[in-house]
């Protein structure tokens, strides 16, 4: 079985509901990425940047799977499908893809801020936490999310699964921003490669197959193309 590789942004969201940093009226339209999103911000003002997740919690609460996510799960039947994901949202998992890594962590876990720096899943009768929330050594809770200006611990993990690609879809996401846009240069020279997006996205290489498309229907032509060749 063929190893297929999935990379995966905000466009794979959208469709879902789930707002990207550029939405028009979206929720980062009401906060400044300085004041929620950097180790700055929380040791400057923690009950904002509990505020805004809160905030994204509530909002995935309410968005379900798309038909993309759930195409990915599909096939599943036909290779062994491995997701890189740069989302924080739970949706592939929901949508029940069984391989998921997630390079900037995750919405639903909140992680202690002590030196164990303990991840504790988020329950969904208990999505909004505050700066009095603590883990069980007294240490505050904050999101486990990979702040602008932070480490990205599983980007070695991540490299390592490209590496072992047959194949690598990379599907709305631009491919720009690092250490994530270098995982282009993890895969074996010659695979084929597919672009799902319906923006223009400038992907330096000469044999990559585009497929200008939302995620439902990008990926639902992605699988007719993948099992013309099983």
């Amino acid at each position: 079985m063929k190893t297929l590789v999935i990379l995966t942004g905000a466009g794979m969201s959208a469709e879902s509901g789930i707002s990207t940093f550029r939405d028009a009226g979206g929720l980062w339209e009401k906060y400044r990425i300085e004041e929620v999103a950097t180790p700055e911000a929380w040791a400057l003002n923690p009950a904002l940047v509990q505020e805004f997740y809160n905030a994204r919690r509530k909002q995935l609460a309410e968005a379900q799977p798309n038909n993309g996510h759930k195409g990915l799960v599909e096939l599943e039947q036909y290779f062994n499908v491995q997701i890189v994901t740069q989302n924080v949202d739970n949706l592939h998992e929901r949508a029940g893809s069984s391989s998921v890594l997630h390079l900037h962590g995750e919405l639903m876990k909140m992680r202690s801020s002590g030196p164990g720096q303990e991840v504790f899943e988020v329950q969904p009768e208990k999505i909004e936490f505050s700066i009095h929330d603590k883990c069980p050594k007294g240490y505050p809770l904050r999101p486990h999310i990979v702040w602008f200006g932070e480490e990205v611990p599983e980007i070695g993990n991540a490299a390592r699964i490209v590496e072992k690609a047959d194949i690598l879809v990379i599907i709305g996401t631009s491919m720009q921003v690092y250490p994530a846009a270098g995982l282009l240069h993890y895969a074996q020279a010659g695979i084929p490669l597919y672009l799902i997006d319906p923006n223009d996205v400038e992907i330096h290489s000469n044999r990559v197959t585009v497929i200008r498309k939302g995620a439902s229907e990008g990926v639902k032509i992605l699988k007719e193309e993948l099992l013309k060749s099983i």
